[in-house]
């Protein structure tokens, strides 16, 4: 099935993102633990886009609980504090390499403050996988991180809420998203085509409008960031979908890019309304959308839980094709060394 997909190893895949999966059991006992322990709120601390991929759980948990939750960024944790963090705090620490100096400057931040510390990364030998007080490590590298960490705090979220006695169903979720990498992969594969001429079209402009409402819009703002912007020196300008009509919706023309999101929870149609808008004013709109992905099995409401996962999956494969296009590998970086991380 996978064997015509572009720079892609199925088998590979499918252990990494059962691997994520495959943390729920520890993943609840930890969230259990720690409520038992009195911790009263949890606070996402993910640099760059690790962080930016801890907020749709983060939103979910503000939509759906009365747990506090919050996305901080590290850096900003660090200089500026935080009144909320303290021993009833609950810390969670995204991070592929568990080396990123942001992130361990959060750690000792939060530690000094009392709070606990979770650490999800790829590296269970890293700095912030030593230094945590629980570490969940999952291997994936950069094509395969986004799924692994949107699903690891899903899990986290979703024990958040069952703990509480907010989720009824938290196992039949779980269940179902058991049968989430398989379905992914077939999910890929069918959209290999698609992926090569979204790719082409992402290619052939200078800069590109990406938008995006609910949980889909960190995919959004993590795809022209971190990939086209970083990965491909290719530039964006990421715009929430509520955001579009206060100001961007002036720089559309008929030769501008806009690359439009589309996740299944509740603010869909706020998606819809930008792409009634910009499908009069250009012919380069690009959609791409996790209601047309075919996922047996998976209840319309989990659906909208993982729109995220389902568009990170589909742009990865969008992702390989433009950078055999511009002969521009996903890893080549200009001034990652002269930055500290």
């Amino acid at each position: 099935m996978a064997n015509h997909m572009l720079n892609f190893d199925a088998d590979r895949y499918l252990r990494i993102q059962s691997g994520a999966v495959g943390l729920a059991d520890e993943i609840d006992a930890l969230v259990r633990d720690a409520l038992g322990s009195g911790v009263t709120n949890v606070v996402f601390a993910g640099a760059g886009g690790a962080g930016i991929l801890m907020q749709p759980a983060a939103s979910l948990l503000r939509e759906r609980s009365t747990f506090p939750a919050q996305v901080t960024m590290p850096a900003e944790l660090v200089v500026t504090g935080s009144a909320t963090l303290g021993r009833d705090s609950l810390v969670v620490i995204p991070s592929l390499s568990g080396t990123t100096a942001e992130s361990l400057a959060a750690l000792d931040h939060a530690k000094s403050a009392g709070a606990q510390v979770v650490v999800l990364t790829a590296n269970g030998d890293s700095p912030l996988a030593r230094k945590a007080d629980i570490s969940l490590v999952n291997f994936a590298e950069d094509d395969t991180s986004c799924e692994s960490f949107y699903v690891q705090s899903l899990l986290l979220a979703l024990s958040v809420q069952a703990a509480r006695g907010e989720l009824e169903d938290h196992r039949a979720v779980v269940a179902e998203l058991r049968r989430l990498p398989q379905l992914l992969l077939a999910a890929k594969s069918a959209f290999e085509p698609r992926a090569r001429q979204l790719a082409e079209a992402i290619a052939a402009d200078t800069w590109h409008i990406v938008t995006g409402a609910g949980n889909a819009w960190p995919e959004a703002f993590y795809y022209g960031m971190c990939i086209l912007e970083e990965m491909q020196w290719i530039r964006t300008r990421p715009v929430h979908a509520s955001d579009f009509f206060h100001g961007t919706l002036e720089l559309v023309e008929p030769d501008v890019s806009v690359l439009l999101l589309k996740g299944e929870d509740a603010t869909r149609p706020l998606a819809e309304r930008v792409e009634r808008f910009v499908s009069g004013l250009t012919d380069r709109l690009l959609v791409v959308d996790s209601a047309d992905v075919a996922l047996p099995g998976i209840s319309p409401s989990t659906r909208g839980l993982v729109s995220p996962v389902v568009l990170a999956a589909l742009l990865e494969r969008v992702s390989a094709h433009v950078e055999a296009l511009r002969d521009h590998p996903l890893t080549t970086r200009r001034y990652y060394r002269r930055v500290a991380y």
